[in-house]
């Protein structure tokens, strides 16, 4: 297979990634905390494209990384006492059966046994590590600009929030929810404000991803035509010097 086809191939399948990420940020135009995405890409070095007849340096293109953008959320006001929004820089710590995450999807709610938990039942953290854990029956739930959690004017734990020198370090692991290396730096000084009874939405915008999808549909069609035109080529130029 010849070069042009070869390149039209691997741009084609960066497309239907880039197709495949914007469709999931429309998907979840509507999940509380989630950041929309982007497909970066890379020129592939190992291999290097060449054309006699056409520019001096043709790269073949691969994928590098899936980018992120943690830029927040508009915070809406829901006046439910566990629904808790950041403002700022910073994840919720939560515990799963997977180990410790970091979300800002901060819609919580209380277990049978009095600990705050997330939707699925992974526990709310509290700056110690452990679960914050409040009484059904124990009066009004506050929690203050600071994360520090008061029941019945008595207060109780701090919610572990995490801040990261550098949030590209994190990884998704699902449900809207991001893992981090043992080696990724903390800022401690960096907190951000805790606001009760709000919730922050997604920040995909979602003309802007039609927008992308239209044109990545585009550029998809246009490369098909290119490896069409490259193939008919092909074709008749091998009938041509078939002829007797």
């Amino acid at each position: 297979m010849d070069n042009t086809m070869l390149i039209g191939l691997t741009r084609q399948l960066t497309l239907r990634r880039a197709m495949d990420v914007a469709a999931n940020n429309i998907a979840n135009a509507q999940t509380s905390g989630f950041k929309a995405e982007r497909v970066m890409l890379s020129e592939n070095t190992d291999s290097r494209a060449r054309h006699i007849d056409g520019p001096d340096r043709v790269a073949f293109v691969d994928e590098w990384a899936l980018g992120r953008d943690f830029t927040q959320g508009v915070l809406s006001h829901t006046g439910r006492p566990l629904d808790m929004a950041l403002e700022g820089e910073g994840f919720f710590t939560l515990q799963t059966e997977a180990g410790e995450r970091f979300t800002r999807d901060g819609r919580f709610t209380l277990n049978a046994l009095g600990e705050l938990t997330a939707s699925d039942g992974a526990q709310v953290l509290d700056e110690n590590g452990q679960p914050i854990v409040l009484d059904p029956q124990g009066g009004e739930i506050s929690i203050d600009q600071t994360g520090m959690v008061s029941q019945g004017g008595v207060q109780g734990q701090r919610l572990g929030l995490a801040v990261f020198e550098d949030a590209a370090l994190l990884q998704k692991t699902g449900d809207n929810r991001f893992s981090a290396p043992e080696d990724a730096e903390r800022m401690a000084d960096a907190i951000p404000l805790v606001r009760q009874g709000h919730s922050e939405s997604s920040n995909v915008r979602a003309m802007t991803e039609i927008t992308r999808m239209m044109e990545v549909s585009r550029a998809y069609a246009s490369v098909t035509r290119m490896i069409r035109d490259a193939d008919e080529l092909s074709r008749k130029a091998i009938e041509r010097l078939g002829r007797p």
